[in-house]
């Protein structure tokens, strides 16, 4: 009886023991799709008006993908976002990963000083200096 409950905790199958290595993949084929009337040049002038707006690097590609039929700016162009971003000057000065990281460790801070037997969360602000030190080896 305690088994089941374990399996229903863990979100796997129901009467039986894996998980499922169903993912969606990439085409192998990396060429612009024959139906996408944009250009390279186009989609960059996209990416450049966004990011003036303020958006970050991945709502960018979810406006390109869901507004304009970009799936994979990377194949259209041959960078990334944040890098055409960086050869314009418009990266942000954070990494996203980190910047969520932060905004995350704060509302965590918030809830203990509210809530003081909040102790699990307080491991959090760990996360953030093991990400601030891998940030500065390596980024992008």
């Amino acid at each position: 009886m305690s088994f089941r409950c374990l399996t229903a905790a863990i979100m796997g199958r129901m009467h039986a023991l894996g998980k499922g290595l169903s993912q969606s993949a990439l085409p192998y084929g990396r060429s612009v799709p024959t139906w996408l009337k944009l250009t390279s040049d186009d989609v960059k002038e996209q990416i450049y008006k966004l990011a003036k707006k303020g958006l970050t690097p991945s709502q960018i590609g979810v406006i390109l993908r869901d507004s304009h039929g970009v799936a994979q700016v990377r194949f259209v162009t041959g960078n990334k976002i944040l890098r055409i971003l960086k050869s314009k000057g418009l990266a942000p000065d954070l990494p996203e990963d980190l910047y969520h990281l932060i905004k995350k460790a704060v509302a965590v801070r918030k809830h203990l000083e509210r809530k003081r037997k909040g102790i699990i969360y307080s491991l959090c602000p760990g996360r953030i200096n093991l990400s601030v030190y891998s940030s500065n080896k390596i980024i992008v």
